[in-house]
C-alpha cells in the first residue's frame, strides 16, 4: 500500500498526532488485529491512521481494477476467488460504517455515508462487544470459502485476512480489557482525550455549514466518549488493570493541559477559525465554547479526578506482567505485533545477540575513526559532539543538506537494477519540512506520490535545528524512507493486481518496518557506504537501537525489569540521552510488544534470504527473491514465510 506520510523510526518523543481510533496496529481503521494497520509512522515508530495513506491505497486499487484485466474478482480465479473478493469488499464497507472517525480520515464519509461525519466511534462496552461480534462473523464468513481452491494472490489475500481476523478474535476472547494495542484503558498514549482533539482539528473538514454542524455534534459526543472511558477506566482499575504510576503522571499532565477555559481551548478555536474563514461568521465559535464549557470541560474534570484517585493505588511496575493475565497478554501481544510465533525469551535473545554483533562491528568502525577509548556508546556520543558532524544551522547549510541527500538518493536509485526486477514508476525526492510547521512536525516523514499528475514521492526532513541531524545519521534515513525502503515497497504494492481495497489498506509493522530496515542493509550491500564510513556507523547505530528495543521490551514485560533498568540499558547501549530513552521506554510500557516488530521483521527478511540461498544454490536470484517478497503487498510475517517456501519449491521443481 502507499504509506504516506511516514516518519523515520529513530527514537524520541511521540508525535502530537494521536494513534488511530482503538487501534495502534489494527487493520485499517477498525479494531481488528494489532499486527496490521493503515498507518502513519512517526519518528519513533508509532502508528497513526492517515487519510492520505488510505486514499492513495484505495485509489490505487480502484485504478488497478479499471486497467488490469486480472484484478477483477472473477476474471481468472474461479468461484472461490470471486467469492473471496466480493466478501472482502463487503468487509471494507462494514468497517467504514463501524468507524465514523476512520471514514472521515478516509475521505469516505460522503453520499450514503454522510451521516457518519457527525459521529464518533462507539467506545462503549456495548460498542466493543458489537465490534467483536462483527469481527467474529467476518472470520466465520471468510472460512466458509474453500481455501484449497485459491492460488496465487487470492491465497495470499485469504491467508493475510484470516491471520488478522483470527488474531483479533483470539485477543478479544482471552483478554476483554484494554484497547488499541494497549492493555490499559487510559495511559499517556491511550484514550479519547489523546485522539479526538487532534482528529477534530486535523481530519474533520470544515467546508460549509453541514461540516460545522457535524463538528459541534462530534464535540458534544467527545464529552460522552470521555465519560464512557472514565467509567471503563474505573472498572479496570478496580480489577488491578492499571498503568504504572509514571505513566499516569504523564496522563494527568496531558489531561490538565487539555482542560483549559473555553477561550483557550483548541477544540473551540479550531472550529471558530475555520468556520469564520469559510464565511460562516462567529456563531460556531460561540456554540463550540458553550459545548466545551457545559459538557466537555466537566467530562475532563471527571476523568482527571478518576485518574488522580487511581494514581494513588498505582505501582511503579513497568511491565504488563503486574496486571491480571498480563504475562499471557504479552505473549499474545508479541504475536500480534510481530506476526510471528516467537516467544518473549526468543525475542529477548535475538535482541541480545544482535546488539552484541552490531556493537562489535561498530567498535571496529569507530576505532578506524580514531575513537578507541570508552564504550561504543561513549564513542558515539563523542562522534556526535564533533563540530563537523552537523551542517550549519543556517538557510545555506539546510539547502546544502537537502541537496546532498538528493544526490545520495539519486545514486541509490541508479543502483536498484542490480537487485530489483520491478522498480517503482514514481520518482522520489528530498525536501525540507516547511518552516511554518517545523515546530510541530516530526523529524522526518515520507509522503507517497499522488496517483495522477506529478508522480513523485517526498521524503521530508525537519531542519528546525540541524544539530538534531548528525551527518552520519542522514543517509540511512533516506534509504529507509525512500529507496529501497518505504517508497519502493509502497509503490510496488500499489501496482500489484489482485489486491482488494480491504487488504490494500493493511500495513503490517513486522513486514513493512522490517523491510525498511532490510532496505538500509541493502544500501550498504549496494556500496552506498563504501566511501562514507561515518554513514555506515550511523546505519549500524540505528540498527543497534532497534535490537535494544527487543531487549528492553521483553525485559520489562516478560523478565520483570524495572523502568530504570531498561532506560540505563538503552543509554549504555546507544549513547542516547537519558531523557530520550526514558520517553522511548515509557512508550514500550504503553504498547507492549509493538517496538519488537521492527528488528524481528528485519531478522526474518534476512533469514528467509539466507534460507533461499542455501536451498537454491546457483539457482538463487536476489531479484526473484525481492519480487516474490514485494509483489503480493504487505502480509503477516508468518504468511511471508509460507510465500517464500512456495517460491523455493517452485524454483527447485524447475
Amino acid at each position: 500500500m502507499g504509506v504516506p506520510p511516514r516518519q523515520a523510526g529513530r527514537g524520541g518523543t511521540v508525535h502530537p498526532s494521536i494513534p488511530c481510533n482503538h487501534s495502534v496496529t489494527g487493520l485499517s481503521f477498525c479494531p481488528h488485529g494489532r499486527g496490521a494497520t493503515l498507518a502513519r509512522h512517526s519518528k519513533n515508530g508509532d502508528f497513526m491512521f492517515n487519510r492520505r495513506a488510505f486514499l492513495a491505497a484505495s485509489a490505487a486499487s480502484v485504478a488497478l481494477a479499471a486497467v488490469r484485466p486480472g484484478f477483477a474478482a472473477d476474471a481468472t480465479g474461479g468461484k472461490a476467488a470471486a467469492d473471496l473478493n466480493h466478501l472482502l469488499d463487503a468487509f471494507f464497507q462494514e468497517d467504514l460504517r463501524r468507524s465514523p472517525e476512520g471514514a472521515t480520515m478516509a475521505g469516505m464519509d460522503t453520499g450514503a455515508l454522510s451521516s457518519l461525519r457527525g459521529q464518533l466511534d462507539d467506545r462503549s462496552e456495548a460498542g466493543r462487544k458489537a465490534n467483536d461480534a462483527i469481527t467474529a462473523d467476518q472470520l466465520r464468513r471468510l472460512r466458509a470459502i474453500d481455501r484449497k481452491a485459491l492460488t496465487g494472490i487470492d491465497a495470499v489475500n485469504y491467508d493475510s485476512v484470516d491471520y488478522v481476523l483470527a488474531d483479533a478474535v483470539e485477543m478479544a476472547t482471552k483478554f476483554p480489557f484494554g484497547s488499541g494495542g494497549s492493555p490499559y484503558e487510559l495511559c499517556q498514549l491511550q484514550g479519547a482525550y489523546q485522539s479526538i482533539p487532534n482528529f477534530l482539528d486535523a481530519h474533520h473538514p470544515i467546508e460549509g455549514k453541514a461540516d460545522a454542524d457535524a463538528y459541534l455534534s462530534r464535540l458534544e459526543a467527545f464529552a460522552g466518549a470521555l465519560d464512557t472511558e472514565t467509567a471503563q477506566f474505573k472498572h479496570a482499575a478496580a480489577q488491578g488493570i492499571l498503568a504504572a504510576d509514571f505513566m499516569l503522571d504523564t496522563t494527568l499532565t496531558q489531561l490538565r493541559a487539555l482542560r483549559v477555559d473555553a477561550a483557550r481551548s483548541g477544540l473551540v478555536s479550531s472550529l471558530a477559525k475555520r468556520a469564520a474563514a469559510k464565511g460562516l461568521g462567529d456563531a460556531y465559535g460561540t456554540q463550540a465554547a458553550k459545548v466545551y464549557t457545559d459538557k466537555v470541560g466537566p467530562a475532563l474534570d471527571r476523568q482527571i479526578a478518576a485518574v488522580e484517585a487511581a494514581r494513588r493505588q498505582a505501582t511503579h511496575d513497568a511491565g504488563v506482567w503486574h496486571i491480571k493475565d498480563g504475562e499471557a497478554w504479552y505473549v499474545q501481544g508479541l504475536k500480534s505485533s510481530t506476526t510471528t510465533t516467537l516467544s518473549p525469551d526468543e525475542v529477548h535473545q535475538i535482541g541480545l545477540d544482535q546488539a552484541k554483533e552490531i556493537g562489535a562491528r561498530l567498535d571496529t568502525l569507530l576505532k578506524e575513526q580514531g575513537l578507541s577509548q570508552g564504550t561504543v556508546a561513549e564513542r558515539i556520543k563523542a562522534l556526535r559532539a564533533r563540530p563537523e558532524s552537523t551542517y550549519p544551522n543556517t538557510d545555506a547549510g539546510k539547502t546544502q543538506l537537502i541537496a546532498d541527500l538528493q544526490v545520495k538518493l539519486d545514486d541509490m536509485v541508479s543502483r536498484l537494477p542490480r537487485m530489483f526486477r520491478d522498480l517503482p514508476k514514481a520518482k522520489a525526492r528530498v525536501q525540507r519540512v516547511p518552516a511554518a510547521i517545523e515546530a510541530g512536525a516530526p523529524l522526518a516523514y515520507y509522503e507517497s506520490p499522488p496517483l495522477e499528475g506529478d508522480r513523485v514521492g517526498t521524503i521530508y526532513f525537519n531542519l528546525h535545528d540541524t544539530a538534531e541531524w548528525p551527518k552520519w545519521s542522514l543517509p540511512s534515513t533516506v534509504y529507509h524512507e525512500g529507496v529501497p525502503g518505504h517508497h519502493l515497497q509502497g509503490c510496488i504494492a500499489q501496482e500489484t493486481p489482485g489486491i482488494p481495497l480491504y487488504r490494500a489498506n493493511m500495513f503490517f509493522s513486522g513486514y513493512g518496518e522490517g523491510w525498511a530496515l532490510y532496505a538500509e542493509q541493502l544500501a550498504d550491500e549496494l556500496g552506498m557506504y563504501d566511501n562514507d564510513p561515518l554513514g555506515r556507523i550511523g546505519y549500524l547505530k540505528f540498527l543497534l537501537f532497534r535490537a535494544g528495543r527487543c531487549v528492553i521490551d521483553t525485559g520489562m514485560h516478560h523478565k520483570r525489569w524495572s523502568r530504570e533498568r531498561a532506560v540505563k540499558y538503552m543509554v549504555d547501549l546507544t549513547g542516547d540521552t537519558e531523557s530520550a530513552m526514558t520517553r522511548e521506554t515509557d512508550r514500550y510500557c504503553a504498547w507492549p510488544g509493538q517496538a519488537c516488530s521492527y528488528k524481528i521483521g528485519h531478522t526474518l527478511w534476512n533469514r528467509l534470504r539466507d534460507q533461499a540461498k542455501a536451498d537454491l544454490g546457483a539457482k538463487f536470484d536476489i531479484k526473484d527473491f525481492h519480487q516474490v517478497g514485494l509483489n503480493s503487498g504487505a502480509v503477516p510475517l508468518d504468511v511471508l514465510q509460507s510465500m517464500m517456501g512456495d517460491y523455493v519449491a517452485r524454483v527447485k521443481k524447475g
